[in-house]
């Protein structure tokens, strides 16, 4: 039990203020820099006490403490013995939780009539308090006042109900609380009702998960909010003065009580920490703190783990169980609540289960005792029976306490594995089945590798999610594909779907994809021996089990080759079919890559990735339907584009012939690299134009590849590329991919596909005509002078040491040499490059641009000045200090 600090002298004795002194008083003394020194002096007593490992519950009710003491002093000076208000303490503050930044909210209880007397020295005391450097909210209301407020605003009615009384008019506080109790206005149902749409539409503006990359540790799901929630409908409906009370009550058992108050610990230890080091308030985990603190809480990196994803799986494991607990409670609220526990007879649906209410429950508290593959029976149960709502909280409890049951010998138990194969083969409701299985703890009992990422964060900024609920997610995606109401979100997917022949199989594969995360090794190679070993378990058949391993051990590659392979490239292509082998496994892979992409980061999937994946997935079906023996040539390829495109052209008017002419100055890269559509579009532009008004700078706003083009037709130049590049950062444009090609004469055809900053093409007509016009005034002013870009690196990519990696292969049949980049994702990265490139008298002739989180992985398709590949050792190993060179230096700017 906590002791209350004992007050110091100052604490004991106020310090007058300026204008109290009498004629012989001593000289003036500065109130102000005195409670200042005092502040700073008792919060860094505090933090040494926090270093010192003093539990954070006597660390935050001394804050408070601590605060009461300087608040009383300070009315007592301000407004003496009155009788007309009284101090009342709210909030955090109320509940005596204050931590070392948090705001301190008050209300003044007054009089009726007493406002305008006490106006000024009210006013005197805010303004000492906010200039000793305390953050006060403050009203000031009557009795009336808080009724008439606390009616129609339930936030009013919440403080209300965590107000203390701290000094002045002792009555004034009790008449309130008369004045605002259940039977007045807000009686529990009204008051739990209009909780439990505060809460859900917090967790909406949070994104609905617990698992954020920077989480709000308190308004995030499972936060303290979610804490606060409980406690305040125990007081509005029970009276109660605290969490305890509730197992009293029998709303909590002893252990899910200690749960409760070791989330709530380590969630006031992680504000605590962000306060001090902060040095102000913050309740956000960001990046900035989260490898501080790891090393703070005493973790330190393992050969597969580091720190700092260590310390946030301890955090996402509690608030998971925090949210846990929330659901619980809260349904046993509901029906305390708002049913008054009169939930109804119950329906019989076997001898284990029957529903309540519309909620199911077991038949005796013993079903998981004897029957412990009722512990899956409950989510098939949920999925074949949509009338449903959920499961009732004393059987959530039950199941939280009868978990130990999944072992080895329940696992065996044919029962338990039909059961679970049921539920990934049922017609409806798979994601919520798995989902609920996850939220209970079941999944990770049942599949035991699956415990090892629950909460499991990657310290990266292209996974927004922890492992698990990526993975949730995924299944979520998978699911949409083959529900008819999500046919116009991704048609393609929605159509490959319904071909699939066993969507358990996919759904199996989803699962196990990243299972092997944090293990050491390739994740995918482990993941596709653990699901190999599930399906023979589960009774599936060698194919189907080799089919399942294989899209585990496989789920990376389809992303990459759209993202880092030149996809137009028919050697790509048919390199890609062999890997697949048939048209199944295809549609299969397609489908799992898809959902893999969008479950990875949502924001970062766009519509040029959903058109890669498309593009591959038509040229590879085509390639294994023509039959891998038969692959197609580049010359056939070639003339097929020709021909399509030119029918094109001549569809709008064009000229067959003018085409022949113009075509015969181009490389066949140009072709090769370019669909009909993009062939005839460019060519269409060409023809038009005036020889003697180049530069040509045309914008499509939006391709079939769902990004807006921007093409340059004008005279090559040697810094054409790093200026273009370098304008385009300048305007907040992303570059998805770059084309660079040089006629026979000399012309550059340079053709960008651009994303804006929003992920989105670009359709605002005048922003096309500023891009347009920027881009036009340089090329004709043809200066040598580089851009600086202004940008600076986002806050988050500042946290990730990402090391420059630079690597050349050869590009035989292509007479190219493929440059890789890996490095930190930074503004004006294009343009850099592009000048050392011009420096070194390198030929662009191709790029992929591709970022990964907060790395980008460019392919840059390069010859000499002669349009012949690199050979040359050396020249390898300048170009690559060149740009290791000009990049780091660039960093070190920023």
């Amino acid at each position: 039990m906590s002791h209350s600090p004992q007050p110091s002298d100052s604490a004991s004795r106020p310090i007058p203020l300026a204008g109290e002194r009498g004629a012989c008083a001593p000289p003036a003394i500065n109130p102000i820099a005195i409670y200042k020194g005092r502040l700073k002096a008792d919060r860094q007593a505090l933090y040494r006490k926090f270093d010192q490992g003093t539990p954070i519950a006597e660390l935050v009710l001394e804050r408070s403490q601590l605060i009461d003491a300087v608040l009383r002093e300070a009315w007592i000076n301000f407004l003496g013995d009155t009788e007309e208000a009284a101090l009342i303490a709210v909030g955090g503050y109320g509940r005596q939780e204050l931590q070392p930044a948090s705001d301190v909210d008050i209300m003044v209880l007054i009089e009726p009539g007493a406002d305008s007397r006490l106006a000024d020295p009210l006013e005197g005391l805010v303004t000492f308090l906010w200039d000793i450097g305390l953050e006060v909210g403050h009203s000031v209301r009557t009795v009336d006042d808080c009724v008439r407020e606390a009616t129609g605003d339930v936030t009013v009615m919440t403080n209300l109900l965590e107000a203390r009384w701290l000094c002045g008019n002792a009555t004034l506080y009790p008449r309130m609380r008369e004045a605002t109790a259940p039977d007045r206005l807000w009686n529990s149902e009204r008051f739990f009702a209009a909780k439990t749409l505060e809460q859900r539409a917090r967790w909406h503006k949070y994104g609905g998960t617990a698992y954020n990359l920077e989480p709000n540790i308190k308004e995030n799901p499972g936060g303290l909010r979610d804490i606060q929630m409980i406690g305040w409908v125990a007081k509005r409906h029970f009276a109660a003065e605290t969490l305890h009370d509730l197992v009293g009550h029998g709303f909590l058992t002893e252990s899910e009580y200690q749960a409760l108050i070791d989330g709530q610990t380590l969630l006031w230890r992680i504000r605590f920490a962000l306060h001090q080091l902060n040095g102000r308030r913050e309740d956000r985990l960001l990046f900035d703190y989260q490898r501080t603190l790891a090393r703070q809480f005493g973790f330190s990196d393992g050969d597969n783990n580091l720190a700092v994803e260590q310390f946030m799986q301890q955090y996402y494991r509690a608030v998971q169980e925090l949210n846990r607990l929330n659901e619980m409670l809260l349904q046993l609220f509901r029906e305390a609540i708002l049913l008054h526990d009169d939930i109804g007879p119950p329906v019989p649906i076997n001898k284990r289960f029957q529903s309540r209410s519309g909620y199911l429950e077991v038949t005796s508290p013993s079903v998981f005792r004897l029957y412990p593959f009722a512990l899956l029976e409950v989510f098939h149960l949920l999925q074949i029976r949509p009338e449903l709502q959920g499961v009732r909280a004393s059987t959530i409890r039950l199941i939280r306490e009868n978990r130990h049951r999944i072992d080895d010998d329940f696992r065996a138990d044919l029962r338990a594995r039909s059961l679970f194969m049921e539920i990934l083969r049922e017609s409806a409701g798979v994601t919520h089945a798995i989902r609920r299985m996850n939220r209970y703890g079941v999944l990770a009992a049942y599949i035991p590798a699956f415990a090892n990422i629950v909460g499991r964060m990657q310290y990266d900024l292209l996974h927004v999610y922890t492992v698990d609920e990526h993975t949730m997610m995924l299944l979520r995606n998978l699911r949409r594909f083959t529900t008819p109401k999500y046919d116009d979100e991704f048609p393609l997917c929605s159509a490959v779907g319904r071909r699939i022949p066993k969507l358990e199989l996919l759904y199996l594969a989803g699962l196990f994809h990243d299972i092997a995360k944090g293990r050491g090794g390739d994740h995918s190679t482990l993941g596709a021996r653990d699901a190999r070993e599930f399906c023979r378990l589960h009774g599936l058949g060698e194919f189907d089990t080799r089919l399942v391993a294989w899209m585990v051990e496989q789920h990376l590659v389809m992303s990459m080759t759209a993202q880092r392979k030149d996809i137009n490239d028919p050697e790509v292509i048919q390199a890609f079919a062999e890997l697949i082998g048939d048209p199944t496994r295809l549609d299969y892979l397609y489908l799992l890559t898809v959902a893999d992409a969008r479950a990875t980061n949502p924001e970062r999937w766009n519509s040029w990735m959903d058109a890669l994946l498309r593009e591959l997935y038509h040229g590879t079906r085509r390639a294994l339907l023509r039959g891998l023996d038969n692959p197609q040539a580049q010359d056939e390829l070639i003339t097929q584009k020709q021909a399509e495109a030119m029918r094109l052209v001549a569809r709008y008017g064009g000229d067959p012939s003018a085409c022949n002419r113009l075509w015969i100055k181009f490389s066949l890269d140009f072709f090769l690299h370019n669909s009909p559509d993009e062939i005839a579009w460019q060519t269409r532009q060409i023809l038009a134009a005036d020889p003697s008004q180049l530069p040509l700078v045309v914008i499509r706003p939006v391709t079939v590849r769902g990004v807006t083009e921007i093409f340059i037709y004008t005279r090559d130049r040697a810094n054409l590329f790093a200026r273009t590049t370098a304008l385009l950062d300048q305007m907040g444009l992303s570059v998805m991919d770059a084309r660079v090609m040089t006629t026979d004469d000399r012309m550059a055809i340079n053709s960008y596909q651009v994303l804006d900053q929003d992920c989105m093409p670009v359709d605002d007509p005048l922003r096309m005509e500023e891009i347009r016009s920027t881009l036009a005034s340089d090329i004709v002013e043809q200066t040598g002078a580089s851009i600086k870009v202004a940008r600076s690196i986002p806050r988050r990519h500042r946290h990730f040491p990402i090391e420059t990696r630079i690597s050349f292969a050869a590009d035989e049949p292509n007479r190219r040499t493929i440059m890789r980049l890996n490095t930190l994702d930074r503004p004006g990265l294009l343009a850099e490059v592009g000048a050392v490139f011009q420096s070194c008298g390198i030929r662009l002739q191709n790029a992929k641009i591709a970022t990964v989180g907060a790395e980008v992985d460019d392919v840059f398709f390069i010859t000499s000045g002669d349009d012949a590949p690199i050979t040359c050792e050396t020249a390898l190993a300048c170009l690559r200090r060149e740009i290791h060179d000009r990049l780091e230096s660039h960093a070190s700017n920023q």
